[in-house]
């Protein structure tokens, strides 16, 4: 969309969020645009930011207006890819797809798996307690998820040692058109000819969640052609963001020791604990939609046919919402964060991923004294905020 097109008196901002100092340190850049508005125009990327936690949740519950269907992307390219699943959908259509995708993903439904992950984690926990030193993404944050993916969602294993790389790089395309963004299309490819060759009729586990999605084409409830971008909604999303989320909260817990004295009498506290991980690093910075009619954000209007990039993990450290919101406190129990979305489009595998963090969270609570950190590297990625190693002990 043209600047020319922005309403006098809109914020203007040559702020690059998707910079390398940014996606490591976003705080800074979050709270100035904050400052400016409600909305404010990246001339960079000719699209709105909404940082402010009040212009996130109106966004993402208004999908009338707030469009899914024309991608949630930052480029073109990728908006193609993946339209028509279920995260870039509307309306009864969107709900069509989620019933299928959420189905085996709803809290009820997991109860089947909840004690199958609790012993998961008591395990992979009372290893690394022995090790005493250990990588947190690798060693701590993967293992679970993965099994998970293999096993649930029934995904044949050919293959599969590629998940991690794929998801990675689906959601780098998440992002603008940079550097990142194009050297991560050729693994989409990769993932997206896997989705299409090998997510199929009898290569995938028999009931398995994947296999759910071709029975609801053969009953004629989707178009089989979609299957593939479908499959792909289990095939990253239920790794990377849980695998980020597991690794900060580590981190958040090495440098705050009197947050984890706090969990530690009181495990009851590991819930809201993991509301706070999420809310303070939100694994899953942003998403875009495309704004159909004009649309006054308070001070600010959007046009119609401008595109706004939602900013999670901004809105989950405004100050007009938290008190004191770049302080970890256990007992703040932000259940009303963004870092699932908010609205119709919600995290359809909140539950799942949570599930995985009390597992985790709660058998640490029973064994371990205190976190250190000897090294923490950040993952520099477009959408995905996390590390690539955690290097911690434990006493």
């Amino acid at each position: 969309m043209s600047k020319a097109r922005l309403t006098q008196g809109t914020p203007v901002s040559d702020i690059d969020p998707y910079s390398d100092e940014s996606l490591i340190l976003p705080w800074p850049s979050y709270a100035k645009l904050q400052g400016m508005g409600s909305a404010v125009w990246l001339e960079r990327y000719e699209m709105f930011a909404l940082t402010r936690y009040e212009s996130v949740a109106r966004a993402l519950k208004d999908d009338d207006v707030f469009s899914s269907a024309s991608g949630v992307m930052m480029n073109d390219d990728m908006n193609l890819v993946l339209r028509g699943n279920t995260l870039c959908s509307d309306g009864a259509e969107h709900q069509r797809l989620r019933r299928i995708v959420a189905k085996p993903l709803s809290s009820a439904a997991l109860a089947s798996l909840r004690d199958e992950i609790t012993r998961m984690a008591e395990l992979l926990v009372d290893r690394l307690f022995a090790k005493r030193e250990f990588c947190a993404v690798a060693d701590l944050a993967t293992p679970i998820p993965v099994a998970v993916v293999g096993s649930a969602v029934g995904l044949p294993a050919e293959g599969r040692e590629q998940m991690l790389q794929w998801g990675d790089a689906l959601f780098n395309c998440i992002g603008p058109m940079n550097d990142r963004t194009r050297a991560a299309f050729p693994k989409l490819e990769q993932m997206m000819r896997y989705a299409t060759t090998e997510a199929v009729r009898g290569k995938l586990k028999l009931g398995s969640w994947a296999e759910a999605i071709l029975d609801a084409a053969d009953s004629g409830e989707i178009d089989p052609a979609v299957c593939p971008a479908m499959m792909i909604d289990y095939m990253g999303p239920s790794l990377d963001t849980t695998i980020c989320a597991i690794s900060s909260g580590v981190w958040l817990f090495a440098n705050n020791p009197e947050e984890w004295e706090k969990v530690r009498n009181s495990p009851a506290l590991v819930p809201s604990a993991i509301n706070e991980i999420l809310r303070m690093e939100t694994p899953l910075q942003g998403f875009s939609r495309l704004v159909l009619s004009d649309y006054a954000m308070n001070e600010v209007v959007l046009p119609a046919g401008s595109r706004a990039i939602v900013f999670y993990g901004a809105a989950n450290r405004d100050e007009r919402k938290y008190s004191q919101p770049h302080k970890f406190q256990v007992e703040r129990n932000p259940a009303d964060h963004v870092a699932f979305g908010t609205g119709p489009h919600a995290c359809v595998g909140l539950h799942l991923a949570k599930l995985e963090m009390v597992a985790i969270f709660t058998a640490f609570a029973a064994r371990v004294k205190r976190f250190r950190v000897h090294e923490d590297v950040r993952h520099v990625h477009n959408v995905l905020r996390g590390f690539e190693r955690l290097q911690v002990s434990v006493e």
